[in-house]
C-alpha cells in the first residue's frame, strides 16, 4: 500500500507519527512545529502543516534564531525526551538558524532544522538568494549549518526522504549524539510528489537508551575512589538529562562526597542538601573550589568539563589528582585523562554505589566540608541583604535583585538565564531548589536566548512559573518573542535589569586592561569617547508596546512586591529594575577562580602592561592532566 503525497507532506506525516520510549514512558518527539514562511517553505512545508492541522501543531515565531531557542527550552525541560521542529525558507531566514543550531549542538540538545533550499533543479541560475558559489554548484547558504549540526542532510530527491528522515529521528533520540539534526528542503522538492509506502508512516518508537557502564570500567572507577581521602563530584547537565537526581542523592547519602556542579548541573541537588557545595570554577563557590583544589579524585558526572569548570586547567591541582568521568559520551568520558565510566548517569551512579558499599569518606573530612558550606551561606545572606547600611530607598544591586526573587519564587519556579553578569551571579549566589529550576544555557552562553527559551518551558509544562531574566544588553538583541508569548498565552514572567550596556565585559574589560572599552550605552563625550550620559532609552516602555505587564521597580523596597505581583499575573508581565552599576557591589564576592582571557603582550597603555603580569601569573598555574 502506497500513498501519493508531496515530500514536504510525507515528511509532516511522518514527523507526526514519531514517539521517544523511556522507562516505559512514551512521549511525542517531535510535538509541535515552529515556522517563519517565505517563497523557500510557504507552498511546501507550510501548505503541509496547514493540510495536517493538529497532527503536528504549528507554532508562529518572529526570529528564526528565537525559534530554535525557543525549541531548545522545551526540550531541556522535556528531558531532551520531545523536540520542536524549526521551519525557514532559504535565505536570510536559513543562516538565521545557525546560532540557535550552534547553541543546541553545544549543550547537546535536541531540535530539529528544516530550512528551505534553492532549487534542485536549477530551472534558472541564479534564483532569489542563492548564494553563487563559483567552485561548487551545489552549494547553498544552508552548508554553513554543517558545522554546527549534529547531522545534515540536502533532501534533492523524494526517495532519498525515508533514510535521511530516519536517521535525523536516530540522532534526535540518541542521548550520546544528540543536538541539532538539519534535514535541507529545495523548494522545487518540496513540492513534488511520490508514492510512500504506509509503513514509512506508522507509529515508530525510538528507545532511549540507559546504558550500563562496562564492568572492567566500573572496577577500575571502584577501586579509585576506594583508594580515596578527599574525593568531589562534579555533577554536570547528563545528571538532569538522564533524570539522575534521585541515583545522586542516593550516591551522596551513602558515601558523604560532597557534591560541586557546573552551570548546566545546577539543582542536581538541592542548595541545602548537606553535601551540596554549590558551583564550581571561575563562577563557583569559595567552598567548592577549595575542595577542588585539594581533591584526591574528582568523580565527573554528565560533564563537559569546559573552561569555567576547570578555571581554565588551573583549579585541581593536588599533585596526584585522579578524575574518573561517568558519561554517556565517549568523548566526554575520555576527557582530563580520566577513567572513563561510558554510561547513562543514572545507571552509572546506582553501579557505583552498589559496589562502593561499605565506602564512606573520613568524618574530618565532612567537617571541612560542612564548615565551607555554611560559611558561604553567610556569604550568600549578605549579598542578598547587604549590611552596610544602604536604606530600602536605594537602587538595588543585581545580588539584591536574585534575594528579593528567591523570597519570592517557589520550588515550581523555573529561572531562565544565559548571558551577560547574572550567569556569574546565579551560579555562586542562587538557592535551586528543585531539579527544573535552574535552567542556565552557559554552553554557548547566548545573549538572545532567556524570553524564547523561558516560552519554550512554559510550551513545555503550561501552569509553571517561568522567569526569564534579562539585562538590557541580551534584551536588545531579541525581544521580538513577547509578542510570541502574549499571542500563545504564555504569562511569562520578565525580570528587566537595566544597568546601561554590558556590564559583565565591562568588568572583564578592567580586569584585562581593556578600561571598559565599548561597554557602556553612553552619549560621546567632547573627547568623542562613550562616557558622556547614559541613553536615553525606555525599555519598559518597549516591553509595554509589545504587549507585556509593565512593573517598574525604583527602590530596594519596591522589590519583593513587584515580583509577588508578577508571579501571580495571567499575562505576560515585566518587573523593570534599574541596578546599582558601581565596580564593587556590596556583600557580592569575587570571582574564586582564574579564567584565560589572552591580553596583549605588549602595550602601552599602563593598565594593560599592568593586565598582562596579572595573566602570566595565573597562566603559570595552568596544567594538563595527563
Amino acid at each position: 500500500m502506497t500513498r501519493r503525497l508531496t515530500v514536504a507532506q510525507a515528511l509532516v506525516e511522518f514527523l507526526a507519527h514519531q514517539y521517544t520510549e523511556r522507562d516505559g514512558r512514551r512521549q511525542r518527539l517531535i510535538a509541535a512545529c515552529w515556522g517563519i514562511f517565505g517563497h523557500g517553505n510557504v507552498a511546501g512545508v507550510g501548505q503541509a502543516l496547514l493540510e495536517t492541522g493538529d497532527a503536528l501543531p504549528y507554532l508562529q515565531g518572529r526570529n528564526e534564531q528565537a525559534m530554535v531557542h525557543a525549541a531548545v527550552g522545551y526540550a531541556r525541560h522535556r528531558d531532551r525526551l520531545s523536540a520542536h521542529a524549526v521551519t525557514t525558507s532559504i535565505g536570510p531566514g536559513a543562516t538565521n538558524l545557525v546560532t540557535g543550531a550552534a547553541l543546541a549542538t553545544i549543550n547537546r540538545i535536541p531540535v530539529l532544522l528544516l530550512p528551505g533550499d534553492t532549487f534542485a533543479t536549477r530551472p534558472a541560475d541564479p534564483v532569489l538568494q542563492q548564494l553563487e558559489h563559483p567552485g561548487a554548484g551545489d552549494v547553498s547558504v544552508n552548508d554553513c549549518l554543517r558545522p554546527v549540526s549534529r547531522y545534515f542532510d540536502r533532501i534533492v530527491r523524494p526517495e532519498t526522504l525515508i533514510p535521511a528522515a530516519l536517521q535525523a529521528m536516530r540522532v534526535l533520540a540518541d542521548p550520546a549524539e544528540t543536538g541539532a539534526v538539519t534535514l535541507a528542503l529545495p523548494q522545487d522538492v518540496q513540492a513534488e510528489s511520490c508514492d510512500w509506502p504506509e509503513e514509512f508512516f506508522a507509529d515508530r518508537v525510538w528507545h532511549v537508551r540507559r546504558p550500563a557502564p562496562d564492568p572492567a570500567e566500573l572496577d577500575a572507577a571502584v577501586r579509585a575512589v576506594r583508594a580515596a581521602r578527599r574525593p568531589l563530584l562534579i555533577a554536570g547537565g547528563g545528571v538532569h538529562h538522564s533524570e539522575a537526581e534521585d541515583a545522586l542523592r542516593a550516591f551522596v547519602d551513602a558515601t558523604g562526597i560532597p557534591v560541586a556542579s557546573t552551570q548546566a548541573g545546577k539543582g542536581s541537588l538541592r542548595y541545602d542538601h548537606p553535601a551540596d557545595v554549590g558551583g564550581i570554577g571561575h563562577t563557583g563557590t569559595a567552598v567548592a573550589d577549595a575542595l577542588a583544589r585539594t581533591a584526591d579524585v574528582v568523580i565527573g558526572v554528565g560533564t563537559r568539563y569546559s573552561d569555567f569548570t576547570t578555571a581554565s586547567s588551573t583549579l585541581f591541582t593536588a599533585p596526584d589528582v585522579r578524575f574518573v568521568n561517568l558519561n554517556v559520551t565517549g568523548h566526554d568520558a575520555h576527557k582530563m585523562a580520566g577513567l572513563p565510566l561510558v554510561a547513562d548517569a543514572r545507571a552509572g551512579l546506582e553501579a557505583l554505589a552498589q559496589a562502593l558499599r561499605g565506602y564512606r569518606v573520613p568524618d574530618a573530612y565532612v567537617s571541612v566540608y560542612t564548615a565551607g558550606k555554611t560559611e558561604w551561606e553567610g556569604v550568600v545572606d549578605r549579598a542578598y541583604r547587604p549590611t552596610d547600611g544602604r536604606e530600602d530607598g536605594a537602587r538595588p544591586t543585581q545580588a539584591q535583585v536574585l534575594g528579593a526573587l528567591d523570597a519570592v519564587v517557589g520550588d515550581e519556579d523555573v529561572i531562565v538565564n544565559a548571558a551577560g553578569s547574572l550567569p556569574g551571579d546565579l551560579h555562586k549566589l542562587w538557592r535551586a531548589r528543585s531539579r527544573r529550576q535552574y535552567h542556565m544555557e552557559y554552553g554557548y552562553s547566548c545573549m538572545g536566548y532567556e524570553i524564547p527559551a523561558a516560552i519554550g518551558v512554559g510550551l513545555a509544562e503550561p501552569g509553571r512559573p517561568v522567569w526569564a531574566l534579562v539585562g538590557d544588553g541580551t534584551y536588545l538583541m531579541m525581544p521580538t518573542e513577547i509578542v510570541t508569548a502574549v499571542q500563545e498565552g504564555v504569562p511569562l514572567k520578565m525580570v528587566l535589569v537595566q544597568n546601561h550596556g554590558y556590564a559583565s565585559i565591562g568588568g572583564l574589560s578592567e580586569a584585562v586592561g581593556g578600561e571598559r572599552f565599548g561597554t557602556a550605552y553612553r552619549f560621546r563625550a567632547p573627547d568623542g569617547t562613550f562616557t558622556g550620559e547614559p541613553l536615553p532609552v525606555d525599555l519598559a516602555a518597549n516591553a509595554a508596546s509589545l504587549g507585556m505587564g509593565v512593573l517598574r521597580v525604583r527602590t530596594t523596597a519596591e522589590l519583593r512586591p513587584a515580583l509577588a505581583e508578577a508571579r501571580a499575573a495571567d499575562r505576560p508581565t515585566c518587573v523593570y529594575v534599574e541596578t546599582e552599576t558601581a565596580d564593587t557591589v556590596p556583600g557580592a564576592p569575587p570571582a574564586q577562580a582564574w579564567w584565560d582571557v589572552p591580553v596583549a603582550e605588549t602595550a602601552t597603555r599602563p593598565a594593560a602592561v599592568r593586565a598582562r603580569e596579572e595573566y602570566d601569573r595565573g597562566a603559570a598555574a595552568r596544567r594538563r592532566h595527563l
